[in-house]
């Protein structure tokens, strides 16, 4: 597929363990009753005033094609970045996953099965120094992700998509090779027209969620000296142009943003009329940002934050607190990979027997209980349109495990017991524990296991083909709202494999049949046909249990006082939707 995701994914996901990367890990509370469903506060939302957003962990690009992390897709989509096509600002998960126009007159018209697409601009769309946002704009930004050894970072889908071979971007390209790529991302007037050497599905999912076909002025362009350069066409732009890593940015109003070419309602409402990011990066601060926002200190009563609430914090969590604190299911699910290249997981007794034993109760209260995450059955977030449970990981057992059965069925299958193997992962005091339930119910189940914890290169380690471990912890996150971002990426061993290196697919998983599925989906030509040969996928990973779920995670979020309409969509990646929030004074 041409992907660069492990990354960003391996910081989102690792957080649920306690690293703190992305977010502090939830709370202890297997009984919580607390109102688990979104909503809003209870003032009105109004426009006006100064909204706060306190960040534990800087951004790595303030340039869209560079954008990687699931919060800022997120928010500076409703801030700073019209994109061809949006998603809406609605509670509802079906509404919040299907694309609508921003800066395109519709949601795209697909030609020759899928193989292309076309988009016609609306009127009126400026840059926010008062230039016209055209089709060339549209072309360029798109072609700048090409140049991956200049814009790092992000997304390059299109790579193994659109239809042009050795293209190395507009800053290298020579005049044959940047003809090629405008004939295969062509401009007839106000209308771009993507061809593809292969069918794209969810193209518009792609678009809405991602910032690879963005538009980007070229004349605004320093290739790599962009990284942290801001020239907006949304309701807001960057005071000075340019974002500080470590520290932030006022963003302003945005004179030459019109909402006449806007959907404000369903995309932004831009409601404060300034909003001061404020990073912190220390270790601390996302616990010392919910201290505040527990207390409702002045300084942070109009503040929202990218800190989850940590353990610590959750008996705080009483009283006039629950009317701004939520809890909602993130779009983060977690799992474990046998190692198909160690001698002990050729057997698939044994990885059955390992699912089998899995106390996944155990498991999920020792993250922290139900505020904190959910058993997951499939390695697809339910938060992903199509979802299925995957029939291999049914709930036979009620979760609880079945250490005496997977045994009896290491013993039919001849397996000599005790078998020693070995569980990776990243280390945290929250990790720790959570193996340790892991190892209780594979130990009484016949295996010896030996607990790993890991550091900050655990997905280097983890990736190598000879890695030492029998088992991996991983943790993963669609990149937009379709399977083909999950199974794909994480077990077609043709993108992944290398000398040296399995990359995301840990456990170096490869089958011809699981592939040739992979291949169905990928040239499917409508959404439905994509999802059917993508459930039968990952029932083939099930059946030879390439992955073993674990939970998804739930996040915990806390508000301000005097901020107005705090919710999470899935649009939003389960993160406060910012385009709904206002401030009262």
């Amino acid at each position: 597929m041409g992907m660069n995701l492990r990354r960003t994914v391996a910081a989102s996901a690792a957080s649920v363990l306690g690293l703190g990367l992305l977010a502090a890990c939830g709370g202890d509370g297997g009984d919580d009753d607390t109102d688990n469903s979104p909503s809003g506060s209870s003032a009105e939302a109004t426009a006006g005033g100064t909204l706060k957003v306190l960040q534990h962990f800087p951004y790595e690009a303030s340039d869209p094609q560079r954008i990687y992390y699931g919060v800022q897709l997120a928010w500076y989509r409703r801030l700073m970045y019209r994109g061809l096509l949006g998603f809406p600002m609605s509670e509802d998960a079906e509404e919040s996953t299907t694309p609508v126009p921003d800066l395109a007159t519709d949601t795209g018209t697909s030609e020759e099965g899928g193989k292309v697409w076309k988009f016609t601009l609306k009127d009126g769309v400026k840059w926010e120094d008062g230039s016209d946002i055209t089709c060339e704009d549209v072309q360029y930004g798109t072609s700048r992700v090409f140049a991956n050894d200049l814009i790092t970072g992000g997304p390059n889908y299109t790579l193994s998509y659109i239809d042009v071979e050795d293209y190395p971007g507009p800053y290298k390209a020579t005049p044959e090779q940047q003809k090629a790529f405008e004939e295969a991302v062509s401009c007839e007037g106000k209308t771009i027209t993507f061809n593809f050497n292969k069918p794209w599905a969810d193209f518009p999912q792609a678009v809405a969620g991602m910032m690879m076909t963005d538009p980007y002025k070229e004349e605004f362009d320093e290739g790599a000296k962009s990284q942290w350069k801001v020239l907006s066409n949304g309701p807001y732009k960057v005071e000075g142009g340019k974002w500080d890593k470590n520290g932030g940015a006022t963003l302003v109003r945005n004179e030459n943003y019109d909402p006449a070419t806007d959907d404000p309602e369903t995309l932004r409402l831009a409601l404060p009329d300034q909003i001061d990011y404020q990073i912190d990066p220390s270790d601390t601060a996302g616990e010392l940002f919910n201290d505040r926002l527990i207390q409702d200190a002045a300084d942070v009563q109009n503040a929202i934050t990218t800190a989850r609430v940590a353990p610590a914090q959750f008996p705080k969590i009483t009283g006039p607190v629950e009317e701004r604190y939520l809890n909602v299911d993130s779009p983060y699910t977690q799992y474990l990979s046998p190692n198909f290249n160690s001698d002990n997981m050729k057997d698939l007794a044994v990885r059955q027997a390992l699912a089998k034993a899995l106390d996944l109760n155990g498991y999920v209260k020792a993250l922290g209980g139900e505020t904190a995450a959910a058993p997951a059955e499939s390695i697809v977030n339910p938060s992903v349109p199509g979802y299925t449970e995957n029939p291999a990981f049914a709930d036979d057992n009620n979760n609880d495990g079945d250490p005496a059965a997977a045994k009896a069925l290491l013993e039919e299958a001849g397996v000599q017991l005790p078998l020693k193997i070995k569980l990776g992962y990243p280390a945290s005091p929250t990790a720790d524990k959570a193996m340790a339930v892991v190892k209780q119910g594979w130990d009484d189940a016949g295996f010896e296991v030996s607990l790993e914890p890991q550091g900050d290169t655990y997905y280097d380690v983890i990736s190598r083909p000879d890695d030492e471990f029998d088992v991996t912890w991983g943790g993963w996150g669609a990149d937009w709202p379709s399977a083909m971002t999950v199974i794909p990426p994480l077990y077609d061993s043709r993108p992944n494999f290398s000398p040296t290196t399995c990359g995301q697919n840990y456990g170096c998983y490869q089958n011809d049949e699981f592939e040739a599925l992979v291949d169905e989906a990928a040239n499917a030509s409508d959404i439905e046909a994509q999802t059917e040969a993508l459930v039968k996928a990952d029932a083939k990973l099930g059946e030879d249990v390439a992955y073993i779920p674990l939970d998804t995670s739930k996040f915990n979020w806390l508000h301000g006082s005097k901020v107005t309409g705090f919710t999470t969509t899935a649009a939003s990646s389960s993160y406060p939707e910012i385009g709904l929030i206002g401030v009262t004074e």
